[in-house]
């Protein structure tokens, strides 16, 4: 997995990101732990942290997991249907009708999400990435100021690709952003957002990013993460 994600920036294959806004991926990442239940792997059952739950589940084919915010509800659903808490949150109810809801399919969980937070007030922004099937977070970035939504969806899937260009990787990557994914794929961004002394960082970093698309070649997918049929991708912050 992730470690400090620290590589040259602007060197082919690697990440235009630097380590100093880089969270070490860990179970305790801004302080929430959590419990990862295996229904299908070399050893099943609920697992304390991310790295016991690795080892039952890693080289196994068809190994099936999710990540909980506590061990009661990591055993709930260990006792349950593995079907009825992965792929969208149980709490949400899709308001699509069950043939939109065929059509649209259920999400590929051997895949990355990546979403971003903003405070309107503050305009600081953050963002990060989490395996899909476990929401193991493997990298976070940020607060960087002066910034918006659309810019860290931008910056989560550039990282999410160069990450997984470096650790040679090859899964889907999903964004719930529409225009961050125009963007990548244009590898280009048009931000409304005015560039100044304080978001020179922020700026500096979409400049590396953009550098990154348009000097590296990848087939990595990037998809659209369906909301409305899935709930709130994995990699939400669960600050709306």
């Amino acid at each position: 997995m992730a470690g400090g994600l620290h590589f040259q920036a602007g060197l082919p294959g690697d990440s235009p990101f630097e380590t100093h806004h880089a969270a070490a991926f860990n179970d305790t990442s801004m302080g929430k732990k959590k419990f990862y239940t295996v229904w299908r792997g070399h050893e099943t059952g609920v697992f304390s942290s991310w790295k016991t739950c690795q080892k039952a589940i890693e080289g196994y084919q068809g190994a099936i997991y999710k990540g909980f915010p506590t061990e009661e509800q990591a055993w709930e659903a260990f006792e349950g249907n593995y079907a009825d808490y992965i792929g969208r949150d149980k709490r949400q109810q899709s308001r699509l009708s069950a043939e939109q809801l065929r059509a649209i399919g259920k999400p590929i969980l051997d895949s990355i999400s990546v979403d971003a937070a903003c405070n309107s007030v503050t305009g600081k922004m953050e963002y990060q990435g989490v395996d899909t099937m476990s929401g193991a977070r493997l990298f976070r970035m940020g607060p960087f100021a002066g910034g918006s939504n659309n810019i860290g969806e931008f910056l989560a899937l550039v990282h999410a690709l160069a990450w997984c260009k470096k650790h040679g990787i090859h899964r889907p990557i999903y964004s719930d952003s529409h225009t961050a994914i125009t963007w990548v794929n244009n590898k280009k961004t048009r931000t409304k957002v005015a560039a100044g002394s304080h978001n020179q960082e922020l700026f500096e970093l979409i400049r590396r990013a953009e550098q990154w698309l348009q000097k590296n070649q990848w087939d990595t997918p990037i998809l659209k993460w369906e909301t409305e049929a899935w709930g709130e991708i994995p990699a939400d912050f669960g600050r709306k």
